[in-house]
């Protein structure tokens, strides 16, 4: 059975999409042209997995029995080089990390009562990214220019990273229909691994009261890789105080339980679990849909800096109080959920321009 899709060029420049299988990779066109998969045949003649994805869960459950012990030409990841595996056309940014939120309210607000914004605890607080700016593993990210201070324009200088998941989503219901939070697995067609890239001067002028703008749009990195969302160990998570209004409010196992870690320049510097968050996949895309706003196939929705209680457990360089990045600097985010490896998100920081 396949334990990721992803779309991957050859030596020559095509690319095409394909299920990984271990070491290997299985390639999707042929097999759906032939009536193998249960899938229109066009499924997936682009490089790109919407088409897929678009499908719904139905679609996805019955191509991954299908390729389960499936006899069919295998390629070695060794002579592939992954891409972008879905085109995004929309994208949100939840806050869902307890010890995140409350670290950084901390750093942000030193003089506030409570670390956390007023309605944090009842429910996800997201942002909108810009979709424009997600890019693949590898890409190398550009240190961004922008406004530090009252008349202060110039290079970030407090360049971080974010550990995070992001939800490939599937197709939802029409406009101004929510998603139940206890069908909303079957909208979550899968999950990657993403670097919230952040420019901390930047974000700490702009954000009152809308938010973070120009501190995060300049780049988002996500993992090649997409694990399918049934294919997840999920677990509970940790207990909600105050109780959930209604539909957020979930019986089920819905935490992922994924260990993460940051490299940065060949040295791990954190691990963490994201089964910690204190706001579930479910309950963020519950949430997000809740006013009656669309989801389609390919949206991505990110889970927010993962951190934790513990020291070495922390999501990002803000937290772990070493420093920021470097021009040159190489951070490296990995994942594996139980024997599921998630893949890695690379990147290398390149000098602002001139």
């Amino acid at each position: 059975m396949a334990d990721a899709y992803g779309v991957v060029a050859d030596r020559d420049g095509a690319r095409f999409s394909v299920a990984r299988d271990g070491a290997h990779a299985i390639a999707l066109a042929p097999l759906a042209h032939a009536g193998v998969l249960d899938v229109p045949t066009s499924t997936f003649d682009e490089p790109a997995l919407n088409r897929f994805v678009a499908l719904g869960h139905e679609a996805w459950t019955v191509v991954r029995e299908r390729l389960e012990g499936i006899d069919a030409p295998r390629i070695a990841l060794a002579e592939l080089t992954p891409v972008m595996p879905v085109t995004i056309r929309d994208y949100v940014d939840c806050y869902s990390s307890l010890e995140h939120a409350t670290n950084v309210g901390r750093l942000f607000r030193p003089d506030a009562e409570d670390p956390l914004p007023p309605a944090w605890r009842h429910l996800p607080i997201a942002y909108h990214g810009r979709a424009g700016t997600i890019v693949v593993s590898g890409t190398q990210v550009r240190r961004p220019y922008g406004i530090r201070g009252p008349g202060d324009h110039g290079p970030e200088r407090r360049l971080d990273v974010e550990l995070e998941l992001g939800l490939i989503c599937g197709p939802g219901p029409s406009l101004g229909t929510p998603v139940p939070i206890a069908t909303a697995h079957e909208h979550l067609f899968g999950v990657v691994i993403v670097n919230d890239w952040s420019a901390r001067e930047l974000q700490r002028f702009e954000y009152q009261p809308l938010g973070p703008f120009l501190g995060k749009s300049f780049a988002t990195s996500i993992s090649p890789w997409v694990v399918p969302f049934d294919a997840l160990p999920l677990v509970h998570g940790p207990v909600q105080d105050p109780e959930p209004l209604p539909h957020l409010r979930a019986t089920a196992p819905g935490a992922i339980d994924a260990e993460l870690e940051i490299e940065l320049n060949g040295t791990v510097i954190s691990r963490v679990n994201a089964r910690g968050l204190y706001w579930s996949p479910a309950q963020q895309l519950a949430h997000v849909t809740s006013n009656g706003a669309t989801i389609a196939a390919g949206d991505l929705i990110a889970t927010g800096t993962i951190s934790g209680a513990e020291p070495g457990t922390q999501g990002c360089l803000l937290e772990l109080g070493d420093g920021f990045l470097a021009d040159g600097d190489t951070v490296v985010l990995r994942g594996r959920a139980g024997a599921i490896d998630l893949g890695e998100v690379r990147g290398t920081v390149v000098p602002a321009r001139e």
